[in-house]
């Protein structure tokens, strides 16, 4: 019999660990497959770790990986697939907004072959209105870079053992997950389900957490903001070059060329153009200074 996975990346969800294993253990009892729950604690500062120690000494089918520290959910999702044992693995959240039933869904298309079922959003919960806004622009932006449509994607997904090991085997610090279940390239399928409400506690994705997120994966995924700054190059210079004709148009017409305002404006345009590009580069740079230095994508305290 096939064994599943399913790995749960946790930061400070003590309020909610319990009522997911019960919810979890119950949907899924009639999966035709064992389980095994792959706990990451991601250096939570509640009881998260004391509780998963908990559910390890009181269920056979649960073990757990603490980290030393927060190292982000990316981090706990690549060491759940690396400290994992199924020939398959689902990633849920642990507040139950990924509803468990539809594990269902994906194991059945998995049996028909499909090696990546992804899970997508067919509405976005009761996210706040800017939110909304600036994740689906985020994922209409990198799907449009990209050329794979990742409008209303998740972390929710389904992953043959293959899928597994490659991803397990990545070197880089840092991943976004989303995007390479995508770029593994194996055969993929889809299944929607509805965002349900979190089953107790608060979200940790603050807005500004969520734009750090949204620039580390966009520069750590793709080098089209590299592909900006050309962009911006090449506007200015046919501006400049539009000025310029103007200029002279206006020299031989016996106009006064009394372009200060104009000059004091293209200035703080440009100067502007020019910091935002140094500032793109510095952001890539610093990514090749964390990547050279091989630190460990995380660090684990405790494992069972």
């Amino acid at each position: 019999m096939s064994l599943i996975s399913i790995i749960v990346p946790c930061y400070n969800e003590e309020a909610v660990l319990d009522e997911f294993y019960k919810v979890a253990s119950e949907t899924l009892a009639d999966l035709e497959a064992d389980k095994e729950f792959v706990f990451v604690d991601d250096g939570s500062k509640d009881k998260t770790y004391e509780i998963l120690k908990r559910l390890k000494a009181e269920h056979n089918d649960v073990h757990y990986v603490s980290f030393s520290r927060n190292f982000g959910k990316e981090a706990a999702i690549f060491a759940g697939l690396r400290n994992c044992n199924g020939d398959a693995a689902v990633v849920i959240d642990a507040d139950l907004q990924h509803p468990p039933r539809v594990i269902y869904d994906m194991y059945e298309l998995w049996k028909q072959g499909y090696e990546v079922i992804e899970g997508i959003k067919s509405n976005r919960g009761r996210e706040g209105i800017f939110h909304k806004m600036f994740a689906g622009s985020f994922y209409k932006m990198i799907s449009g870079m990209m050329g794979i449509d990742m409008n209303n994607s998740s972390d929710f997904k389904f992953l043959d053992r293959k899928v597994i090991d490659v991803l397990s085997q990545l070197k880089e610090r840092n991943t976004f997950f989303r995007a390479l279940s995508f770029w593994t390239g194996f055969n993929t399928n889809t299944v929607s389900y509805e965002v349900q409400d979190r089953a107790a506690g608060s979200t940790k994705w603050s807005f500004k957490s969520l734009v750090k997120y949204a620039l580390n994966n966009l520069t750590s995924f793709t080098f089209a903001p590299l592909y900006w700054i050309i962009t911006i190059g090449v506007l200015f210079f046919l501006l400049g070059i539009g000025l310029a004709i103007d200029a002279i148009v206006d020299y031989f017409n016996g106009n006064t060329v009394a372009g200060y305002p104009t000059l004091i404006v293209l200035f703080v345009i440009a100067t502007a153009c020019i910091l935002l590009s140094v500032g793109i580069i510095g952001v890539y740079i610093a990514k090749i200074y964390d990547e050279i230095k091989q630190r460990p994508q995380y660090i684990i305290r405790d494992k069972k």
